[in-house]
């Protein structure tokens, strides 16, 4: 194989290969590492390598994986590995390595996966770009002058460049589809509770976070769901029970579905034109694929959602931080930390246990109210974000006023935050890219449980709408 026709192949096509003996797992971790040392001072996407051990992990004996021999990137948050920090961009978390890998982790490498390192991400994951005083922004691959979205947004960068098929990714209010929608990949973030985060937590904010990857291909976030789901014994809640496989399950076409869209924001108000653009397009080819679509949206009230919402992420952060200085030994102050983390921080302390459960009843009625709309609907079409990927500065992280740092982000993700409240599993797809070249991605949401359908949907609008000669534009 020319090593040219790399990034041609999704990571099972790139497996298929080595399985073919027509090349080496080692070859092809060297290719990645070549890529990502050629692209990363423009794109800052890598913030820890581990390409020593990644090339000898290459050349010894690999697990007979579905992904056997891929190059793999983990993100900066979640997914801890054995060996590398995870700093989640904050000066407060020192830099050492981790002593064991999470569930997660160990999961990726008995698919096979080669781990290179850690991606790029904003300080805890808060915000939707990924532009840490710590490290600096991520650039999109798309044009350099945007944001990659967040909080994934090193993985992002480094699957839309061609670096890796697929990177770590981990969403707790739209930190998969956001990344996936900015730089137009597919992004699945799963239903609650699929992916354990064993041995290190039982839930992440309140469960409202989950963990996947963002990849070019439906096919390679079906084959890698199928090899890192699952609950383990411990874990304080389970999803409901999963396909025997994803992967065989989207080679059948799914049956006609009721696709509802949104053309507003959940309060009344506009999107931006290419938003609505791009969800007019995937609604049109859901109807001609010959499903059932009409303008719906499940009555969820944004103004008491939000508060709700911000109460279990600012107390979620308070609770980190708290336990990382006791870990450490070291107090917390303003100088450790960038202005909206903590400004969200001091939030999170002073929030009663009350509101806190109050806020938790709020998203949990949410739920109820999202398990009735899909009773009428199988999906929910939305765009993911509502606006392009926006410039870079456009938000400031150093606004220590929760409402007035995070306000205009709401408008710029209007919904994703939804189906963290609910635990229904959603996706981005790369369906559109407006003149400027910059993705536009659409999101379906699905009932609690039913990643099948979005997977199979998303299969059959990939193959009729196919994206993947779209990343040889990207010219780095």
């Amino acid at each position: 194989m020319a090593f040219a026709e790399y990034d041609q192949f999704d990571g099972l096509g790139l497996a298929e290969l080595i399985a073919r003996k027509k090349i080496k797992p080692s070859e092809l971790v060297d290719e990645a590492i070549s890529r990502a040392e050629a692209v990363n001072p423009k794109l800052n996407a890598v913030v820890f390598a581990d390409y020593d051990r990644a090339r000898a992990t290459a050349k010894g004996r690999l697990p007979k994986g579905p992904f056997a021999g891929v190059p793999f990137y983990l993100k900066d948050i979640g997914a801890i590995a054995k060996g590398m920090p995870t700093r989640q961009a904050s000066r407060f978390m020192p830099p050492l390595p981790s002593d064991h890998d999470s569930v997660l982790t160990a999961r990726f490498r008995a698919a096979g996966l080669v781990l290179l390192g850690k991606t790029n991400v904003p300080e805890f994951g808060l915000v939707a770009t990924t532009e840490s005083d710590l490290y600096g922004p991520a650039h999109n691959p798309w044009n350099l002058a945007h944001s990659t979205g967040g909080s994934s947004g090193g993985s992002g960068a480094l699957v839309a460049a061609g670096v890796v098929p697929m990177a770590h990714a981990n969403d707790g209010g739209g930190s998969i589809r956001i990344p996936a929608s900015c730089c137009g990949l597919v992004g699945l973030k799963p239903t609650r509770a699929r992916i354990t985060y064993a041995p290190d937590m039982g839930e992440a904010v309140d469960g409202l976070a989950n963990d996947l990857v963002v990849t070019r291909s439906v096919r390679d976030t079906a084959a890698i769901l199928d090899a890192v789901q699952g609950g383990v014994a411990g874990d304080p809640y389970w999803a409901p029970p999963a396909e025997p496989s994803y992967l065989d399950a989207i080679r059948r076409k799914p049956k006609r579905l009721r696709v509802a869209f949104a053309l507003r924001r959940l309060d009344g108000g506009k999107l931006h034109p290419d938003c609505v653009a791009a969800v007019k397009a995937a609604a049109k080819l859901c109807e001609s694929l010959g499903h059932i679509v009409e303008e719906a949206s499940p009555p969820l009230d944004q103004s008491q959602l939000t508060p709700a919402f911000m109460g279990l992420w600012s107390g979620g952060l308070a609770a980190g931080i708290d336990l990382i200085a006791r870990l450490t030994g070291a107090k917390p102050q303003r100088s450790h930390f960038e202005g909206l983390t903590w400004g969200l921080y001091q939030l999170g302390r002073s929030i009663s246990v009350s509101d806190y459960l109050n806020g938790k009843a709020a998203l949990q009625m949410a739920g109820r109210i999202a398990a009735k709309f899909h009773e009428t609907y199988d999906v929910w079409l939305t765009p993911t974000l509502g606006a392009p990927p926006a410039s870079l500065g456009t938000f400031d992280m150093q606004e220590a006023d929760p409402v007035k740092s995070f306000a205009p982000m709401i408008e710029y993700v209007p919904f994703t935050a939804m189906q963290n409240a609910t635990g229904q599993p959603a996706i981005n797809l790369p369906l559109h890219w407006n003149r400027q070249g910059l993705p536009i991605g659409v999101q379906f949401a699905g009932r609690y449980g039913d990643e099948v359908t979005l997977l199979r949907l998303a299969a059959q609008l990939e193959k009729a709408s196919p994206w993947a000669a779209r990343y040889r534009k990207i010219k780095l």
